[in-house]
């Protein structure tokens, strides 16, 4: 027989039965490889997302925390000092508390608002938040459209770093304008912060302190004007007495612009007017679904000739009646702690194909419902609790 038909009957096939265990095994590895990439992926997500919150509520503890500490900070006069030497805080250039003046209400160092349906125990919806806050939010908060169902907090304060007052002076005999002078090479505490152009001052000494609008800032000759005569440093200043710059801040929630329309922790600073326009409207952190406050009275419920007796023995919410009855004023200044609690949610889906297990959450007492059942982004809640170190006894 020929070579040629020899080499013929030597070539072998694949039978159908070898073809098909072949795709059986191939597929069995292609899903193997399939679900190890799917398990990567979830786990991926899952660490991405905690990773993430609390990234976030780490970041917006850290600022709440850092300026909570400071309300009621007016130099070496601290907040329960003036409340026990009548006269020594002057803020008459402000006016009263109401409408669009609430951002120049300086006798007030904390105040918070509390959300419609958030008390200590309540389930809260996160897709359809009742709306409303008790006490009723002022105006100029209103304008800066908190989301609903999220508390909202005011702080005021003398910024941590100010600068020696070297002179008062009154630029003619004729005028109520004086000038606050400074050595123009330390005028940068003033501007700390990102505060480029300051508007709002306080003038402290161990013994006075007052809170004033500028009506000229010359940050080149480190002279301040003032509408008014603030006699009780003249006629010179004492080695003591230093220029601050005044802040008033408000922490909120709200959407950001679409596409992303995402919660997140903002911040107001207030100016001269009292209102806080858009300019001075800061993004802090993203991320942050809700916030919760409770505060923490001290036991002492007249301030105004008692010194307080650094016992906080009651925690509410603003909505308590001791925060929007006749006595609301004072009882703010008997606040010397704050609780926070915030949930942060990741900004992207946190598990593929199902909702994470647990993912209700609890801040402060309460209790929240994820926007919908599908949802799988992950969540977690965080709490602090948070003296206001110019409020402690003794301080």
């Amino acid at each position: 027989m020929s070579s040629r038909f020899r080499g013929r009957r030597g070539v072998a096939g694949l039978s159908l039965i070898e073809i098909m265990i072949a795709l059986a095994i191939g597929s069995l590895l292609i899903l193997g490889l399939v679900q190890v990439f799917a398990a990567s992926r979830t786990a991926y997500q899952l660490s991405e997302g905690m990773s993430r919150s609390q990234e976030n509520a780490r970041f917006a503890m850290e600022y709440l925390q850092r300026d909570i500490r400071m309300a009621g900070h007016y130099g070496c006069v601290n907040d329960q000092s003036h409340l026990q030497t009548p006269g020594a805080l002057n803020a008459t250039y402000f006016g009263g508390a109401t409408g669009a003046t609430i951002g120049r209400d300086f006798p007030v160092g904390i105040r918070g608002y509390d959300a419609t349906g958030t008390a200590p125990g309540a389930t809260l919806n996160l897709a359809a938040p009742a709306a409303g806050w008790t006490p009723a939010l002022p105006a100029a908060i209103a304008a800066l459209a908190p989301i609903a169902g999220s508390d909202v907090l005011e702080l005021r304060f003398l910024a941590s770093q100010g600068t020696p007052v070297t002179n008062i002076t009154n630029p003619t005999a004729t005028t109520t304008i004086i000038s606050v002078g400074t050595d123009p090479l330390r005028w940068a505490p003033l501007t700390s912060e990102g505060v480029a152009s300051p508007t709002m001052f306080g003038i402290a000494d161990c013994s006075y302190v007052d809170v004033f609008p500028a009506s000229g800032v010359n940050a080149a000759a480190g002279t301040v004007n003032v509408n008014g005569l603030i006699n009780r440093y003249t006629p010179q200043p004492s080695g003591q007495t230093m220029l601050y710059r005044a802040e008033s801040l408000v922490y909120f929630l709200r959407r950001k612009p679409a596409p992303s329309n995402q919660v997140a922790l903002y911040r107001a600073r207030s100016n001269n007017a009292g209102t806080y326009p858009a300019a001075n409207v800061e993004e802090m952190v993203e991320g942050i679904e809700n916030m919760q406050f409770l505060f923490g009275l001290d036991r002492e419920p007249s301030l105004a000739t008692k010194p307080p007796t650094g016992f906080i023995d009651v925690h509410r919410p603003a909505s308590h009646g001791l925060f929007t009855g006749a006595d609301a004023v004072v009882n703010w200044r008997r606040t010397g702690l704050v609780q926070v609690g915030l949930l942060a949610a990741s900004p992207n889906p946190a598990a593929a194909g199902q909702p994470l297990a647990d993912n209700r959450r609890r801040a402060l007492g309460v209790i929240y419902e994820p926007p919908t059942t599908g949802d799988t982004n992950y969540r977690a809640s965080y709490q602090s609790t948070v003296a206001l170190r110019n409020r402690l006894y003794g301080n």
